[in-house]
């Protein structure tokens, strides 16, 4: 039995499809695993391997090299305050001083009922809207005490947030895990047909159509007139 739900277990095999060497799905995998369960679990990581034909150890190797899986519980939403140069001359040390305040935790800790981890970042590039934070990965721009309060009040009335300022966004705030709300999905006779390394040959195809072009046209210049 896959530890994917069934729905997930579909796009999971759907991924697969998508690639010549079943390796290369593991970063998109594991995404689906978070989405899932909000963090990446220790059965998560077996799964993948199984599907991907690497090791537990290696999916933990290559998910660990990244900020945004978590490889342990955390909050239904992850509040990240970015504490670098932009935001914190602009009050992004206070604004997390006040975050670790409200929910009771210190940056690294997660609230007692299980809604909220909080962490202190780096740069989340949005230097000119500083100071600011996000609340899984969704932003709120030139942010100050009472916009964070009026957020918390939002979403543990079960109220959508997004109005407040998440640039990019519409709806309601998803629990952590879900990055995007459209999934890309292509047919298969779209798809690029790529094949393994191990059997190509010859010359990539896109050199193959310049083989007979001026030096100049091949190096995408244009002759003066």
């Amino acid at each position: 039995m896959s530890w994917f739900d069934a729905a997930r277990e579909r796009t999971a095999r759907d991924i697969l499809a998508r690639y010549p060497k079943s390796k290369s799905a593991v970063i998109p995998l594991l995404h689906l695993a978070q989405e899932q369960e909000g963090w990446v679990t220790p059965a998560a990581m077996a799964e993948i391997a199984e599907l991907t034909g690497t090791t537990a150890a290696e999916v933990l190797g290559t998910g660990s090299f990244y900020e945004m899986f978590k490889f342990h519980p955390v909050g239904t939403y992850m509040v990240n305050v970015c504490t670098n140069v932009s935001c914190q001359l602009l009050g992004g040390e206070e604004l997390l001083h006040h975050v670790e305040s409200t929910l009771g935790v210190k940056a690294g800790g997660t609230t007692d009922d299980g809604m909220f981890t909080v962490e202190d970042v780096e740069c989340v590039a949005a230097c000119t809207e500083a100071p600011c934070f996000t609340v899984n990965y969704r932003y709120f721009h030139r942010a100050d005490a009472e916009i964070f309060d009026e957020v918390v009040a939002d979403i543990r009335a079960g109220r959508s947030p997004i109005e407040r300022g998440v640039a990019g966004d519409a709806g309601e705030l998803p629990a952590h895990g879900t990055l995007g709300r459209v999934r890309q999905q292509i047919p298969g006779d779209r798809r690029a047909g790529v094949v393994p390394p191990e059997e190509v040959e010859g010359a990539p195809s896109w050199m193959a159509s310049m083989a007979g072009a001026p030096a100049g046209e091949a190096a995408g210049e244009e002759e003066e007139s």
